[in-house]
C-alpha cells in the first residue's frame, strides 16, 4: 500500500510539475508565435501595400514618369467626363485627374498643350519656391517696378508708380490672390527671364508648359497641359519637391486664391448644393479646395489640390478652348468636376469604382 501511496504521490507531483513547466513555455512561446502570426500578415499586407506617394513620382533626365503600370485608370471616370464632352463637340478638352492616396487616375488629352492662361502662375510659384528652398532669391527681396513688367488686365500693381517696390512674399502672394500679371512678370524678370523659367519648367519634369510672353498673353501663346499642372501640384504636396517649410508657403499661398467658380463650384455641385459662398459650403462638406483659375475668353482653365474629408489630396485640372466668352467652356469645367465627387474619398483598397 505504501508503495502504491507512494507512486500515486510521484504521479501527482510529476503532473504539476510538467503543468508548471508547460505553463511557462506557452508564456514565452505564446508571444513569440502571436507576433510571429501578427508579423506574416504585415508581411502579406505589405505584398499587396499601396506604393508611397513619393515612390510614384520620379524625375529622370529631367522628365516626371507617371506610373501607369502602378495606377488604376479611372474608365468609369472617363466615361462620365466623355459624355458631358460630346454634347460640345466644337470644344477642345483637356481633363486630369490623380489620387496618389486611392492610387487612381483619369485623362482625356491630357498631354496637350492648350492655352495656360492664368493657370501657368502655379508652375511660376512652384519654381520661385524651389529657387527660395536653393538660395537663389530671398523671400523678403524688394523687386522694383519696370515699365516692361506692367500687365494689363487683373491685379493692382500695374497702377502703382513706376520703380515702387514690393517684396517677393507680397509679389507671389498677389499672383496668386487676385492673379495679378504684373506680379507675375515681375517674378518672370526675377527669376532670370523667360528662358530660364522654361528651363526650371524641364527641371521639374514639366514637358508641355512653356511661357513665349509676358501676361496677360491674351493671344494664348504660353502653353500647358492638364497633366503638367496636376503633377506640379502632387510634387510639392507629397513633399518631393519643396522643403517643408515652402511646401506650407505653397499651400498658404493658393488658399487665398479668390477665384473659386470653375473646380471648387463644380465639386460642390456635384455634393447637390449650389450656392455663391462656395468655400464655406465645401468645408462644410469637409472639403478644401485650393484652385488657380485662368481665362483669356478661348480659353479657360482651372488646377486644384483638393483636400477630402478623409484627409487625402487629390489633383484635378482642365482646359476648354473654344469661342471667344462662350458660356459654354467654364460651364463644361464645373460639370467635369461634379464628376469628380465620387472619385474623391474612394478607398482603393475596401473597393474600387472603376
Amino acid at each position: 500500500m505504501k508503495n502504491y501511496l507512494k507512486v500515486i504521490t510521484n504521479i501527482f507531483l510529476t503532473s504539476i510539475s510538467l503543468s508548471v513547466l508547460l505553463g511557462s513555455m506557452l508564456k514565452i512561446v505564446g508571444p513569440i508565435y502571436q507576433r510571429n502570426k501578427i508579423n506574416r500578415k504585415i508581411n502579406r499586407a505589405g505584398e499587396s501595400r499601396l506604393y508611397n506617394r513619393k515612390e510614384l513620382l520620379t524625375i529622370k533626365s529631367n522628365s516626371l514618369l507617371f506610373p501607369y503600370n502602378k495606377l488604376e485608370k479611372s474608365e468609369k471616370l472617363i466615361n462620365k467626363w466623355q459624355s458631358l464632352i460630346t454634347k460640345n463637340p466644337d470644344l477642345e478638352v483637356s481633363c486630369f485627374f490623380l489620387s496618389l492616396d486611392n492610387q487612381v487616375y483619369a485623362e482625356i488629352n491630357s498631354d496637350y498643350g492648350l492655352p495656360a492662361a492664368s493657370s501657368i502662375k502655379v508652375p511660376i510659384l512652384i519654381v520661385l519656391l524651389t529657387m527660395l528652398d536653393g538660395g537663389e532669391i530671398l523671400w523678403d527681396e524688394e523687386l522694383p517696378l519696370t515699365e516692361d513688367t506692367i500687365g494689363s488686365g487683373a491685379g493692382w500693381m500695374a497702377y502703382q508708380k513706376v520703380g515702387e517696390k514690393f517684396p517677393v512674399f507680397e509679389v507671389a502672394t498677389e499672383m496668386i490672390r487676385v492673379s495679378d500679371n504684373t506680379a507675375t512678370n515681375l517674378l518672370i524678370k526675377r527669376l532670370g527671364g523667360i528662358s530660364k523659367v522654361n528651363q526650371k519648367f524641364k527641371e521639374i519634369g514639366l514637358k508641355n508648359t512653356q511661357i513665349k510672353n509676358y501676361l496677360p498673353d491674351l493671344g494664348g501663346t504660353n502653353l500647358t497641359s492638364t497633366k503638367d499642372l496636376s503633377l506640379a501640384m502632387a510634387l510639392v504636396d507629397s513633399g518631393y519637391l519643396l522643403k517643408v517649410t515652402t511646401r506650407d508657403i505653397f499651400r498658404e499661398i493658393m488658399q487665398k486664391s479668390k477665384t473659386n467658380t470653375l473646380i471648387p463650384s463644380g465639386i460642390l455641385r456635384g455634393l447637390g448644393k449650389e450656392t455663391k459662398d462656395i468655400d464655406y459650403h465645401l468645408s462644410l462638406k469637409g472639403y478644401l479646395v485650393h484652385n488657380k483659375t485662368g481665362d483669356i475668353g478661348t480659353s479657360y482653365s482651372d488646377t486644384a489640390l483638393i483636400k477630402t474629408p478623409s484627409n487625402k489630396s487629390a489633383f484635378a485640372s482642365f482646359i476648354v478652348k473654344g469661342p471667344f466668352n462662350d458660356p459654354r467652356s467654364p460651364e463644361l469645367i464645373r460639370n467635369l468636376s461634379a464628376e469628380l465627387v465620387p472619385f474623391l474619398t474612394q478607398d482603393q483598397q475596401s473597393s474600387n469604382p472603376n
